[in-house]
């Protein structure tokens, strides 16, 4: 049994016991149930053991702001993650369900103030990942400070290294701490060599994976140890 990280009981063997306790963290990130199969040594393509593994946590959430090209592909990727993903704009011409199929809901709102509603109704929490799109400072200023201001997982915002570190000084100027600002994943994603809307979604996900989990985003061919983490 799972509570958290804490590990109660054994299956039989420690290498059984890691594997299946980092899957079931896995799904309980993803506030997800289902079925693990291994081998009696822990191995992912083996078929002795069988686990239903219920977890009792909603899917955590994320929210796009910026109802743009690359809003629908992190949107997209978002989803298929097992995020709750919400997109939001202020521009109701862009913030369509239509162009955004696979969001749960598509809000219209000034994003600070769709953020703030969200945090006085007690609906984020540690698991919450938000991606900031929208490339303008009226926007992305006071979204920004609300949500650095907030005990997040992910807080990532687009844009060049200029806007950066104007967006930078400008929080400063709002009153943000040091450690405060170093949790802004700016420019937002992991240095894949990316041009599509797609291939920057994958490497905001793979940022956001390893932020949750507490990879190196390094290739797995330059490290020693196991591949797949216990917790």
């Amino acid at each position: 049994m799972l509570t958290g990280q804490r590990r109660v009981g054994s299956l039989g063997g420690d290498r059984l016991d890691d594997a299946a306790s980092a899957d079931a963290l896995g799904l309980l990130a993803a506030g997800r149930s289902g079925m693990l199969r291994y081998g009696y040594h822990g191995q992912r393509r083996g078929n002795g053991v069988s686990l239903f593994v219920t977890t009792y946590a909603t899917p955590p959430r994320m929210i796009v702001f910026g109802a743009i090209d690359f809003a629908a592909a992190v949107a997209r990727i978002g989803a298929f993650l097992g995020y709750r993903v919400t997109v939001c704009d202020a521009r109701r011409v862009f913030a369509t369900a239509r162009r955004f199929p696979e969001a749960d809901e598509v809000v219209v709102q000034w994003p600070h103030r769709y953020l703030a509603t969200e945090v006085a109704a007690g609906r984020l929490d540690e698991r919450t990942v938000v991606c900031v799109l929208t490339h303008d400072p009226k926007f992305d200023v006071p979204l920004l400070e609300l949500a650095l201001r907030q005990p997040l997982a992910y807080v990532g915002a687009m844009g060049s290294r200029r806007t950066h570190d104007e967006r930078h000084k400008l929080l400063t100027e709002a009153g943000l701490s040091p450690q405060q600002l170093s949790r802004l994943a700016s420019p937002i994603g992991l240095d894949l060599g990316g041009r599509t809307p797609e291939e920057t979604a994958v490497s905001v996900a793979a940022q956001i994976v390893a932020a949750r989990w507490g990879g190196t985003g390094r290739p797995l061919a330059a490290l020693d140890g196991p591949i797949h983490r216990s917790g």
